[in-house]
């Protein structure tokens, strides 16, 4: 499972913005893209995301995912005790 950086965000206690400040301050992003894709791999992941326009035709975006162990890894990254952000219980069955 792969999450937005806003869901990532959300499950840390952070805002969008605030995740975004945090990981380009310790090196993780650069732009909004993962600075290193390569060492990173198994917790971030460029998605590409291609569609056409009438105007322009084809075009491009690229977005930055948190694959699942993603999260704790952020966490430790950025400092962030996880135990003091309260579970989402929402998705539970």
């Amino acid at each position: 499972m792969e999450r937005t950086l806003a869901q990532a965000a959300a499950q840390l206690g952070l805002t969008r913005p605030k995740l975004i400040a945090l990981m380009r301050e310790k090196g993780l992003l650069k732009g909004n893209l993962p600075a290193y894709p390569k060492r990173d791999k198994a917790y971030l992941r460029v998605k590409d995301s291609p569609w056409y326009d009438e105007k322009c035709g084809m075009q491009y975006s690229q977005s930055t995912r948190v694959m699942q162990p993603g999260i704790r890894w952020l966490a430790d990254q950025l400092g962030i005790d996880l135990t003091a952000i309260p579970a989402d219980r929402s998705d539970v069955a």
